[in-house]
């Protein structure tokens, strides 16, 4: 048994704890073990971060802690204290001796402190020191302009004892080309001799490999066959259990014991293997923080409950982001099968000490967790935080220029890999790489808002991958192409968040929020204040409505990138809302948002999806779709699909090998019923071996038949008064008294002259699909592509007129018109469809109508001009708007 040679014992519990602020805690003397600390002093429960307490939430600098036990001693054996982690400088007195020292926020170290142990009561005291200025340190997201600090002694502590002449290091490195492991051991004392060392491979206990070997000044290598061995994956993460027992002149004198996976990760010609297998990468941005804990789970079960409900929702993958994932998440990916994406901590400026700091930590990272088989990938870099220049800083330069920061990155590629070759290298997550096993990028747009742009960057994607290259050290052709970031957002139920609270949290207002969008402060008031509360009865739906709009979203998004061979997968930002970002899958509490049980079947291993040519059709028309099969198995899949829509059905013969993607055009042909009212349906598909799927499709009926002939609509928009004219409208050439509504795209003194008297004018896009009217309204610009600003956005309607083709929330119905400008000078009065960024920031409108004078004016700024008559839910809203104005004028 191992515990004949090693004891562990925690010291995980009740410390003492006192701030430093003045940091004279050595000078005066608090390393004694009979030290009298300050009267301020408190008792924390170790694993800690003292940000957990309100009143230590923006305290920076050093703290100290101190605990009495009588720690093990054993004659002939070592006594050893090990930190899971310590944020982020820590020095250690053992009875005033001060045993060792440690740099860096998120790996274990130990200290031998045999010599200081007494035979009574021991004291333990740890200075720990987290300065202000962090930007030299790998900190991650922790503070500016992210999330909360984190310092302290956040992992387990514990005490063992061990034999002098032991184990120190096992490292596992499988072969599947012959279905054997390498394994390496160091043991101490360094150039220790007379050691030898049985090796063992168990399998539940059975042996299914042994060898022996020399341990030779400290360190030795075997080489095992298995035979016929179970490859891990994570839908069979088979495990091995490596059993050392070392022996000095034939008797044995320690017993270590670690596990591995046989498994292999490749990437080449554009596409990843796990196991010589193809593999599609199906992930989710993780990055483990956790509400009043921090860093820590809070609950024992988190960990397991998290990665069984990220497989339950078609995850391969959790890409642990921006810093090193705590050691028990690694042991349960392992052994519950899922596959993990590791990266350090990343700081903000590129220095001599930042480097080093970044160095040492990949170093740490990896040697902690070389045996994990769930882990795939590392990151060094990520968004060239730390090597190049995001945050726009005056004396930093940019990797995709600076030519002595590629060479850095290349190099600590090659070292990377020289230290761990099992596994891939990306260098720069996102952008500029230089030296990458992967390609991965970072992207930010919302759909149907910007879905043509997505198809457009996906496209350029595949035709110049070199593109996302600051530097080309690796072959960009070769390296696969994973969209590692996208997502939207969808707002938290905040009054639930503040109930788990008991309160307000303490995100909900950080000092250096500097984007509005990012602060939930007030944001309660707010939606008061604003047309939301005309459109949602209460914050709740409110929350509900817009956690189904950011489905609609990533649903596309995901269905774009895996109908493309050339897309090897993604990673959803993210698994779970962190503090105020909420584009998590679940909330902040881990808790299920309004779609949960709609995902898991468009992020299925199998996908069919169906592409209608639109999701708005008149009535009486034909719609086509095309359908997708998306294998991301190494099954065939084959079959009849079968297809549903306004009361038609029908069956598609679809078949196709292992891993790929079959598309089949026009598979879908049916007649669009006539209806009286706008109508909603669902076209679904459907396999055997994949979930159902579907798409929404909004039926409106021709507009002529709901304009009543009468209304006199004057235009300035050029070849827009036929489709007026064939929409029911009576158009006229000259802006008159007669005129019931003028649609101007570039209003002049006329139009004013025409609204202030009494008239109704309504502004539309010109032809680039932006407004062109300096008269009425101010406006804001949205970007045309993506944007971290449009995914955090929210369209409502507000207008029960326009609710009848857009709903509460507009969708699909509105493909293609979406705005490039909304009217940001607007009351909650003005609103007919609004739209707000964020905790309710930015609040503006897509159409607004106000008193301008004795006469009113309107924008709608959705891109109709160029679409009406062929956009029929758009040319439906804006006819509906204008005779309405025009009726309410004459009434």
């Amino acid at each position: 048994m191992t515990a004949s040679y090693r004891e562990t014992r925690t010291l995980n519990g009740l410390w003492e704890f006192v701030t430093d602020p003045a940091s004279n805690g050595r000078a005066a003397g608090w390393d004694a073990p009979d030290a009298t600390w300050p009267d301020r002093r408190c008792t924390v429960d170790v694993p800690h971060s003292w940000q957990e307490h309100d009143e230590y939430r923006e305290y920076t600098g050093s703290a100290w802690y101190r605990r009495y036990t009588a720690l093990p001693r054993s004659d002939g054996d070592r006594t050893i204290l090990r930190f899971g982690a310590v944020d982020y400088e820590a020095t250690v007195w053992v009875n005033g001796e001060r045993v060792g020292e440690h740099r860096g926020g998120y790996l274990p170290f130990e200290l031998d402190i045999t010599e200081a142990v007494t035979d009574g009561e021991d004291a333990v005291v740890v200075a720990v020191t987290d300065p202000e200025d962090i930007s030299e340190l790998p900190h991650g997201k922790q503070g500016a302009p992210w999330y909360q600090r984190v310092s302290g002694i956040w992992q387990d502590v514990a005490v063992a004892t061990v034999p002098t002449r032991r184990v120190t290091d096992v490292r596992a490195t499988p072969n599947l080309e012959d279905d054997t492991v390498r394994i390496d051991l160091e043991a101490a004392p360094e150039g220790a001799d007379g050691l030898t060392a049985a090796v063992t491979i168990e399998r539940d206990e059975a042996v299914v490999a042994k060898s022996d070997v020399d341990v030779d000044a400290g360190s030795g290598t075997a080489v095992l066959a298995i035979d016929d061995p179970e490859y891990w994956t994570p839908e069979t993460p088979v495990l091995y259990d490596i059993v050392v027992e070392l022996s000095h002149d034939g008797a044995v004198v320690d017993r270590d014991e670690d596990y591995f996976g046989m498994r292999s990760v490749e990437s080449c010609d554009g596409r990843l293997y796990l196991n010589g297998d193809p593999l599609s990468v199906r992930g989710a941005l993780d990055q483990g923080y956790y509400p009043e804990t921090l860093y820590r789970p809070f609950d024992n079960d988190v960990f397991e409950a998290e990665i069984r409900t990220a497989k339950d929702l078609g995850f391969n993958l959790l890409r642990k982001h921006i810093k090193p994932a705590h050691p028990d998440f690694l042991e349960l990916a392992d052994r519950l099968g899922i596959l993990v994406w590791e990266e350090p901590a990343n700081p903000t400026v590129h220095t001599d000490r930042s480097r080093r700091e970044v160095r040492e930590q990949i170093k740490g990272m990896i040697d902690r967790d070389y045996n994990r088989p769930s882990v795939i990938i590392w990151s060094l870099y990520n968004e060239e935080w730390g090597i190049g220049n995001p945050q726009g800083l005056d004396d930093e330069t940019s990797l995709w220029v600076d030519e002595a920061k590629q060479r850095y990155l290349a190099e600590l590629y090659e070292s990377t890999r020289k230290r761990d070759p099992t596994r891939l290298i990306c260098d720069n997550s996102g952008w500029a790489h230089v030296a990458t096993d992967v390609n991965d990028y970072h992207r930010y747009f919302v759909s149907p808002d910007r879905a043509a742009a997505w198809e457009d960057d996906l496209e350029s994607m595949a035709s110049d991958p070199a593109a996302n290259y600051g530097a080309t050290e690796t072959d960009p052709a070769d390296a696969p192409r994973i969209v590692s970031e996208f997502g939207t957002w969808g707002m938290c139920d905040l009054p639930a968040i503040e109930e788990y609270y008991g309160g307000e949290p303490p995100w909900l207002d950080y000092e250096f929020f500097d984007d509005p969008i990012k602060r939930p402060a007030g944001a309660s008031d707010r939606f008061e204040e604003s047309a939301l509360s005309d459109a949602f009865e209460d914050w709740s739906a409110m929350a509900e409505a817009w956690q189904r709009r950011e489905f609609r979203s990533i649903k596309d998004v995901i269905e774009r990138m895996r109908t493309r061979e050339d897309v090897a997968g993604y990673v959803l930002t993210e698994f779970s809302d962190i503090e105020w970002e909420f584009n998590g899958v679940l909330d902040y509490r881990r808790e299920e948002k309004a779609f949960h049980d709609d995902f898991a079947r468009i992020n299925d291993a199998v996908l069919v999806s169906v592409e209608p040519d639109a999701h708005a059709v008149s009535s009486g028309g034909r719609l086509t779709a095309d359908v997708v099969v998306s294998n991301d198995t190494t099954d065939a899949v084959e079959g009849s699909l079968e297809w549903s829509v306004f009361g038609a059905s029908g069956t598609v013969d679809v078949a196709l090998d292992g891993f790929g993607v079959e598309r089949v055009e026009n598979a879908i042909t049916v007649d669009v019923p006539s209806v009286d009212g706008v109508h909603e349906d669902e076209l679904t598909v459907s396999l055997p071996s994949a979930p159902t799927n579907g798409e929404p499709i909004t039926v409106v009926p021709d507009p002529d038949s709901s304009v009543d002939g009468e209304t006199t609509v004057y235009t300035d928009a050029e070849g827009l008064a036929d489709g007026l004219a064939e929409t029911g409208f009576e158009v006229v050439s000259s802006l008159d008294e007669t005129v019931d509504v003028s649609l101007v795209v570039r209003p002049d003194a006329a139009v004013r002259a025409y609204v202030e008297s009494g008239g109704t004018a309504v502004l539309i896009p010109d032809e680039s699909g932006h407004m062109a009217d300096e008269e009425f309204f101010e406006y804001r610009s949205l970007p045309e592509d993506e944007s971290w600003n449009l995914v955090a956005s929210l369209f409502y309607c507000a207008d029960e007129t326009l609710a009848e083709y857009v709903g509460t929330v507009p969708g699909w119905e509105l493909d293609g018109l979406y705005p490039y400008d909304v009217v940001a000078d607007v009351s909650a009065g003005d609103v007919s469809i609004g739209y707000v960024e964020g905790w309710i920031a930015n609040r503006s409108a897509a159409i607004a109508v106000r008193e301008v004078g004795d006469g009113r004016v309107g924008a709608f700024t959705f891109r109709i001009t160029d679409a009406y008559g062929a956009q029929p839910v758009g040319t439906a809203a804006l006819a509906a708007l204008f005779e309405n104005l025009a009726s309410e004028e004459c009434s």
